[in-house]
């Protein structure tokens, strides 16, 4: 009797937290397009979407957020470019051909970069990367290629935890079969165990997105935060996320609503990646 109560008690308090973090998004949404909507409709769409002028103090005020989109878009893109490619490259030695002494060393090692915070990666990149690129390629430092750099830093440990336990998580019959076919032991792990584990490192590869996508902090003090349209890697720029955290201290009125637009801007942009990244799992299983 104790027994089945204790579980229809667990039962109650498991849906009540599912039902909580529906509600959560629920409310987050509802918060973000209640406010941001109407602002597109004041500014217009396309003036909002497509203008390449950001100038909220002008009279009258204008609110292009394009170079911002163009910005985060290039900045993201670097980051995948530099970070996907060395963190499943990571996961697989992790997870294969890393010696065990080695190992215990290594993986905290990866593990505690996804608990340092974002303002010391900031810091990291201000100090180091920034004065490294204006050493090697000229220009501000603060720039496109920086920003790039080190969020392909930050997005790491995302990539190398999933795709490690993913890479993992494949059967060894497969990678037994391979070798029983003749099969080395890198063909047998790249042309048999990661097409095999592709699921779960796509998942890392979109977390890692998020990720980039949606970093502030460092971003702010390594890309130079000009609010006009990329005109190079060593060029500086603006991203959505940086936009509204610059300005949302001073922001009243239009402008404010103006910045909660962005953020539904960039809400979308997540729902997209996301939505794509469902499209291609159905494709790849």
């Amino acid at each position: 009797m104790k027994t089945k109560f204790f579980e229809k008690l667990m039962e109650i308090i498991f849906f009540i937290s599912a039902c909580a973090s529906i509600v959560s998004v629920i409310l987050i949404c509802y918060f973000m397009f209640a406010n941001g909507i109407p602002a597109i409709g004041k500014i217009g769409a396309f003036n909002f979407l497509l203008g390449k002028d950001w100038s909220p103090s002008n009279i009258p005020p204008s609110f292009g957020i394009f170079p911002m989109i163009v910005g985060s878009i290039y900045v993201t893109s670097g980051a995948i470019i530099l970070g996907v490619p060395i963190g499943i490259l990571t996961a697989i030695y992790l997870a294969k051909f890393c010696p065990k002494k080695i190992y215990k060393f290594l993986k905290p090692a990866v593990n505690l970069m996804a608990g340092i915070p974002s303002i010391i990666y900031g810091f990291f990149g201000l100090v180091v990367l920034v004065p490294l690129t204006r050493d090697l390629f000229g220009g501000t430092g603060s720039s496109i290629l920086t920003a790039s750099v080190l969020l392909g830093i930050m997005i790491l440990p995302t990539i190398i935890g999933l795709s490690e336990a993913a890479i993992k998580s494949v059967p060894s019959s497969y990678y037994e079969g391979a070798i029983a076919l003749g099969a080395t032991h890198e063909y047998s792990i790249f042309f048999a165990m990661l097409p095999a584990a592709k699921s779960g490192i796509l998942s890392s590869i979109v977390l890692g997105i998020g990720r980039a996508i949606g970093e502030t902090m460092a971003v702010i003090m390594v890309a130079g935060n000009q609010a006009r349209m990329p005109k190079g890697l060593l060029k500086g720029v603006r991203t959505l996320t940086a936009n509204i955290v610059i300005e949302m201290g001073y922001a009243a009125e239009l402008h404010r609503e103006a910045l909660i637009a962005t953020g539904v801007v960039l809400f979308v942009f997540i729902l997209l990646i996301n939505g794509l990244f469902s499209v291609l799992k159905r494709k790849v299983a």
